[in-house]
């Protein structure tokens, strides 16, 4: 014989334990029952799909087969499904896809997705059936729903709504429903214009296929061109009927009448399991609760109404609230509706052996009202302990008790939040009453104003008196308005601490007698002493910001104007010893500084040319400078005789001598070329350069790189020199680091990138082989850009 779980009366264990024991042996039989209607539910969807499969009928048709063979045998009904489902083997499969069986024992699983659209109606119910078997949820129905119904009719979405013994509408499941709109739509009230409500009502389904038309008329779940095509239908098999399931289709084509079926046909196998689930949430006093809920929501305070559960003996095990008031609110914070349908020893169950517990029973077996004397009660909500201290009454009704209770310690935990919020805001509240000349502080204001407590608030004459004299105009008329007319105030002011001076706000109202004259005011005081600061100092900083801007700005004005007096860019082809000579200079358009980018090109005395390109470190006036002075230094070196080699080190001394600390001096770098157009031999050298770049014949290559660090590093830097015989049609690109450099990129690719714009702006016949290039590589902007194009016309 099996042992009963509960303790019995003869056991030491106490009332406490012992009704708590009771309640969990309650769960298990409930879990065991449900557990059961389950799987009867289960066996009678499996049969209708066997049958619907293997002798191609409805669903309607395949359920009324089982009831009458059930009848002709003197069979039930479960007996009925488990007969055919014994005998499916034995029947010829009229489906030749052995695969679209694999999936169940019975050879009607659902059939794979790629199938299903080409399945015939019955076979995909019948997959369906054989899947609802599964179910052990409304939501699990509308997941099922959802899924089988997707690809074959375009169902992107799935609801299940019930009705309740209120007249609203719940929620049971959904699926392909976000989430946020699924709980903005849970509950729905008795309203007009809401379509599942209607099919409810009429027992007929609802297909609407116009949604500027349906708006009008319904109130749509969610966008109305969401789901231009939407379908409600009924759940048959209860009566009267109280589920309807609506399915969401995205694309603007209407359900017509064989998809039309097929959900009819789909909803009704859904009956089966929907009404078990409905059985399982039964309740009985429907009806008696609603009435006691309409009265709830009219009353202020807490109030529940509790439904005794008692044992098969008769003994109250536990109470199930079936109803609340709105301002019902429990320890862990759950509130009004909240509460319905939660049992007293599962959600409290340290109420179990009290002085309360006691009272709920003799009240609901004696009828006098239960008063109980104020009592802690402690909770772990999300791993924090909370305690609060309760008074309760209960009441008999009909059966039931109606519980009402006061949590006493909610002001105390207000005035906690209160305190928290006026320190972290830095402010407190202050109240006058005119009448009787008293005066109410809140803790905070004391801080505000630097005052000792004991000293109590600060009368309304003393106030100008901490103000700096130059506010107190202007507060004193605000303060005038407020007492004068009852106007409202939001004056800043200052006033004097020993820790300085702090930027207060006073916000006041007054309220008026039946004359119109202020009797009190109430109002609060903010410290913006912080924010004030932070808004100072960064109007200094904006401040500062717009005089360096502007310093800025003149000096890159002086220096543009400097490095065009020094720097003339031509704006034609300059012909020089027999060369065609075209030069580019682009100045950075990022900044407020002008760049050390320069070039020159002259003929010297011995009828030769002298080509330089260079790149001063740097930006601004200083630039411009050391730029001017390498350049007029080097054509006067070159001009009266010396050696490339022997002017760059010349010229790599003067930056270091010039330099206040050679280990700052001024860096540069710079390409420097001798032509001799007799022969046409190009001698040249660099300091730390990129190389010049020569185009032949329409195939582009860089000269090899000579020794030569860039000027201004090293007193030790040495220098070589190259020699390049030009040929006629010869293009020789000079240029500085700003034609090629992309921020984040190697070096590598844009000297590569450089070479193919250049085999095809100087390789073919354009005019203006220089701006093609320029075009090509789109430069400006980045960097100071100085290009200088030589080329050896064609004889």
């Amino acid at each position: 014989m099996e042992k009963d779980p509960t303790p019995s009366s003869g056991d030491s264990a106490s009332p406490e334990v012992i009704a708590l024991a009771r309640v969990v042996a309650r769960l298990r039989a409930e879990v065991a029952d449900l557990e059961g209607l389950g799987a009867s539910a289960a066996v009678l969807e499996r049969a209708t799909g066997v049958l619907m499969a293997l002798d191609g009928l409805s669903a309607e048709a395949a359920h009324e087969a089982l009831v009458q063979g059930a009848v002709r045998g003197d069979r039930t009904l479960l007996e009925e499904c488990w007969i055919t489902l014994g005998s499916v083997r034995s029947r010829p499969d009229p489906q030749p896809r052995a695969e679209s069986r694999a999936t169940d024992p019975t050879g009607v699983g659902p059939l794979p997705p790629a199938e299903r659209d080409n399945a015939a109606p019955h076979l995909l119910l019948a997959g369906l059936a054989v899947s609802l078997a599964g179910a052990r949820s409304a939501g699990d129905t509308a997941e099922i729903l959802h899924e089988a119904l997707r690809a074959p009719l375009g169902v992107d979405g799935v609801m299940i709504y019930r009705l309740d013994g209120a007249g609203k509408l719940r929620l049971l499941g959904h699926a392909g429903i976000d989430a946020a709109l699924a709980a903005q739509w849970r509950d729905v009230p008795p309203l007009a214009g809401v379509a599942a409500l209607e099919v409810i009502g009429s027992g007929e389904p609802l297909w609407l296929t116009d949604p500027e038309r349906d708006a009008a008329r319904y109130q749509l779940i969610g966008p109305p061109e969401r789901w231009p095509a939407r379908a409600w239908i009924p759940v048959p098999g209860g009566r009267p009927v109280t589920t309807a399931i609506g399915f969401f289709r995205a694309a603007p084509v209407p359900f017509d009448d064989a998809d039309q079926e097929l959900l009819r046909q789909a909803v009704q196998l859904c009956g089966g399991s929907l009404r078990v689930f409905e059985r399982r949430d039964a309740d009985p006093a429907q009806d008696e609760v609603a009435a006691v809920q309409t009265v709830f929501d009219t009353l202020p305070g807490a109030a529940v109404l509790l439904s005794p559960l008692r044992s098969p003996a008769g003994e109250v095990e536990d109470y199930l609230i079936e109803a609340a008031a709105p301002e019902s609110t429990d320890v862990a914070g759950r509130r009004g509706k909240e509460l319905v349908g939660r049992r007293v020893l599962e959600s409290y169950p340290t109420v179990a052996g009290t002085a309360l517990w006691q009272g709920y029973s003799d009240a609901l077996a004696t009828g006098v009202t239960y008063d109980g004397e104020p009592f802690p009660y402690r909770e772990v909500v999300a791993g924090v302990p909370e305690t609060s201290v309760y008074s309760v009454r209960a009441t008999r009704l009909a059966g039931r008790l109606v519980v009402s209770w006061v949590r006493h310690d909610i002001g105390a935990r207000e005035a906690r939040r209160l305190a928290t919020m006026q320190r972290l805001g830095n402010l407190g509240w202050a109240d006058w009453n005119l009448t009787t000349d008293t005066i109410d502080w809140s803790e905070q204001l004391y801080a505000i104003f630097d005052r000792a407590p004991e000293r109590g608030p600060m009368r309304m004459e003393e106030l100008p008196e901490h103000v700096v004299p130059e506010d107190r105009p202007a507060l004193a008329a605000a303060v005038r308005r407020l007492l004068g007319d009852g106007s409202p105030i939001d004056q800043p002011f200052r006033i004097g601490t020993e820790d300085g001076v702090r930027h207060l706000r006073i916000v006041a109202e007054a309220e008026v007698d039946a004359y119109g004259a202020p009797v009190e005011v109430h109002g609060f005081f903010q410290d913006l002493s912080a924010q004030r600061g932070a808004e100072l100092a960064l109007r200094e900083s904006e401040r500062s910001v717009l005089i360096q801007e502007g310093v800025l700005q003149a000096e890159r004005a002086i220096a543009a104007r400097l490095q065009h007096a020094l720097l003339p860019i031509p704006e034609q082809s300059i012909d020089l010893v027999g060369l065609r000579v075209d030069i580019a200079y682009a100045p950075s358009d990022t900044g407020v500084n002008v760049g050390g980018d320069w070039y020159s090109a002259i003929e010297l005395p011995d009828k030769g040319a002298l080509f330089v390109v260079g790149d001063v470190a740097g930006h601004g006036l200083d630039a411009v400078g050391t730029m001017a002075q390498l350049r007029f230094t080097a054509k006067g070196m070159i001009i009266t005789g010396s050696s490339l080699p022997d002017a760059m080190r010349r010229l790599n001394s003067l930056l270091l001598h010039t330099a206040a600390d050679p280990s700052s001096a001024t860096t540069a770098t710079m390409v420097m070329a001798r032509y001799r157009p007799a022969d046409r031999l190009l001698t040249w050298a660099r300091a730390g350069h990129l190389p010049p770049l020569l185009v032949r014949g329409g195939v582009a290559r860089f000269l090899p790189l000579p020794e030569g660090n860039l000027l201004g590093a090293s007193f030790d830097s040495a220098y070589a020199e190259e020699t390049l015989r030009l040929e006629p049609g010869d293009h020789l690109l000079l240029y500085t680091d700003g034609l090629i450099e992309v921020p984040g990129e190697y070096m590598d690719r844009g000297l590569d990138r450089l070479a193919e714009a250049a085999a095809r702006a100087m390789g073919g016949d354009s005019p203006e082989p220089l701006a093609q290039l320029l075009a090509a590589l789109q430069p400006v902007g980045r960097d100071d850009v100085c290009v200088m194009d030589i080329h050896v016309p064609e004889d």
